[in-house]
């Protein structure tokens, strides 16, 4: 199912409809601030281990990435310290995944990667997904061939396409990209790219 939401004043009835799914453990496609996204609830356990069938990934290999709304209480789900706090507060909404040491309110299949990526992206659709939705996302990148064209990628009626027989949703924002996030590995303090894209970090 393709639903079309736009970033100003998108329809609540819509809205209403990607919550629904989402709570009752659905898998969606969602736009970011740079490619299209695989997620569901990020703390609702089923629809975690569907993405990770859909992908073919092992979770106990993979470092998960939750999607929230702000800053205010992403406490619950990660440990921070205050610099790298203040550096998120500085680059978010943005381009930017922060690995972190994982909370204790995440589903248990997050424990076996004791690290999790926090992003805040810089797209109003899913920020508002996540408002309402009073919980974070899961987000992990579609999944595509590397020997195919990856032009698909930024074209969500062609994502749909090719995966609406293994999700619930592809929320059409427009067109998208395919750069990634830029990657900052902050656990016990550090600060360290160890990815670099589309963010250029503010330190």
């Amino acid at each position: 199912m393709l639903i079309r939401l736009y970033d100003k004043n998108p329809s609540q009835r819509d809205i209403d409809r990607v919550l629904d799914i989402l709570n009752g453990g659905g898998v969606i496609v969602f736009p970011t601030d740079t490619a299209y996204a695989l997620g569901c609830h990020a703390l609702k356990e089923r629809p975690i281990e569907r993405i990770c069938k859909i992908k073919g990934m092992d979770p106990r290999k993979h470092r998960f990435s939750i999607v929230c709304y702000d800053l205010s209480d992403i406490s619950q789900y990660v440990q921070i310290d205050n610099a790298t706090f203040k550096t998120m507060k500085r680059n978010l909404p943005g381009p930017f995944t922060f690995v972190l040491r994982a909370g204790s309110r995440l589903p248990k299949i997050f424990s076996n990667r004791k690290e999790v990526g926090i992003r805040v992206p810089d797209n109003d659709i899913t920020r508002e997904i996540c408002r309402q939705l009073g919980a974070p996302l899961l987000s992990t990148t579609v999944p595509y061939d590397e020997s195919e064209d990856i032009g698909f990628l930024t074209d969500p009626e062609l994502i749909d396409e090719r995966l609406g027989d293994d999700v619930d949703l592809v929320i059409n924002g427009g067109a998208g990209g395919f750069e990634y996030s830029t990657v900052v590995y902050c656990v016990d303090g550090d600060q360290e790219i160890i990815r670099q894209g589309k963010g250029i970090l503010d330190e």
